[in-house]
């Protein structure tokens, strides 16, 4: 990973594997950390003040535009994982966070995953609104 790592000063959001997130080998399946990263993300904003929905209100979207993951170690059904999330670096129109997931002290994947804000009406970049700009800069501040 290119990005200085500040993973755990970050947002911590705890998952269970079920059978659903599992393939034919009983282990997660690949693209299931994916939907976990997704999660926390999601629940990070969240706890920040932030709702998609009504961002969306507001005319923003948020679309993956790269995403960069390594597997270190299989995580399996019914494994308690805790996603660990930071901001990496904050652009004007997009933000990289810096995701690990871990189970028990061992990090099982970690990603990089570039988040672009678009115009809700013509999926064209554009600038973060304000207030989320400034309290991810205040996140980016305090863990780097």
């Amino acid at each position: 990973m290119s990005i200085k790592r500040a993973i755990m000063d970050g947002f911590i959001w705890p998952v269970r594997v079920y059978y659903e997130d599992t393939d034919a080998g009983g282990v997660v399946y690949h693209a299931a950390y994916l939907r976990f990263m997704e999660r926390a993300r999601t629940e990070w904003l969240r706890e920040l003040g932030f709702e998609q929905d009504t961002l969306r209100e507001q005319g923003f979207l948020f679309a993956v535009k790269r995403i960069q993951v390594d597997f270190h170690r299989p995580a399996r059904f019914n494994q308690l994982l805790r996603v660990h999330s930071a901001i990496g670096q904050l652009g004007r129109a997009s933000m990289t966070f810096l995701q690990d997931i871990v189970s028990d002290g061992q990090c099982l994947c970690r990603g990089e995953v570039q988040v672009v804000c678009l115009d809700a009406s013509g999926f064209r970049p554009v600038a973060l609104p304000g207030a989320l700009a400034s309290t991810l800069k205040e996140e980016l501040s305090r863990v780097g």
